[in-house]
């Protein structure tokens, strides 16, 4: 029998000034062990959403749960067992790869031992050994890509959130995150994923959501979305078919 990771319940928010809500009546449950996208156009509700699952922000309305622990006023226990990689890169562009890695393997309350032992794991898993002692701000996109990545994993968390994981990167890095993601399941993490970049979507993800103008329009597995939408090709035509081809900015 599986187990939820994370509960939203009729979730809420509407930001001061604006004339709709940014996310309106959300609701769903992740199974633990799940890749579930989360997908949307520009301004669907993607990021509030994920903030609000952060405990950076608190909803106005309905609920959220992460491995039992309602949010946000267990905001501290539910930090320890989420990592979170942004799509802007959260990195000290003037500090080494090394210094980087252990500054937040510090900041998640991580030994000094246990810090090394992860960084060590992570920068060869991730082609980034021999750059350990080299200054960010001399990395391609795709290496700060990766080091991003890796910062939200050091101290094992057990819900991986990200966001544009594959932004700016090239084939090979890309196939290099996708490959890891799909290995990291294999260990239990739940993992939230949110992109534009579809046929990714459809590549890793085992469960799905798609939401416009902060409402869900459907969630399910991959599968049985896929088999919902016949008259589509692929996921993209069926994002396509539910949000419309209007461009968003």
């Amino acid at each position: 029998m599986s187990t939820c990771a994370v509960r939203l319940n009729q979730l809420s928010k509407q930001y001061p000034h604006s004339v709709k809500r940014a996310v309106a009546d959300v609701s769903f449950e992740i199974e633990e062990g799940a890749v579930f996208g989360l997908l949307g156009p520009n301004g669907a509700g993607k990021s509030t959403t994920v903030m609000m699952l952060c405990g950076l922000m608190r909803p106005d309305s309905g609920s959220i749960s992460v491995f039992g622990l309602d949010m946000p006023e267990n905001g501290v226990d539910v930090r320890k067992r989420v990592g979170v990689a942004p799509q802007e890169i959260a990195l000290f562009p003037m500090l080494t790869a090394y210094e980087n890695l252990f500054y937040f393997g510090r900041m998640y309350g991580m030994g000094s031992s246990d810090i090394n032992s992860q960084i060590k794991r992570y920068l060869s898993e991730f082609g980034l050994n021999e750059k350990k002692n080299k200054i960010v701000a001399t990395f391609s996109g795709g290496m700060k890509r990766r080091l991003n990545l890796i910062a939200a994993l050091l101290h094992k968390p057990k819900l991986v959130i990200l966001d544009e994981p594959t932004a700016g990167v090239d084939v090979q890095s890309r196939n290099m995150i996708l490959g890891f993601l799909e290995s990291l399941t294999n260990e239990g993490t739940t993992i939230i994923y949110s992109s534009h970049i579809l046929e990714e979507a459809e590549r890793i993800c085992s469960h799905l959501a798609i939401i416009d103008e902060g409402k869900l329009i459907t969630t399910g597995t991959r599968a049985s979305i896929l088999a919902d939408h016949n008259d589509c090709k692929n996921l993209e035509q069926i994002f396509l078919k539910l949000t419309g081809k209007n461009i968003r900015d």
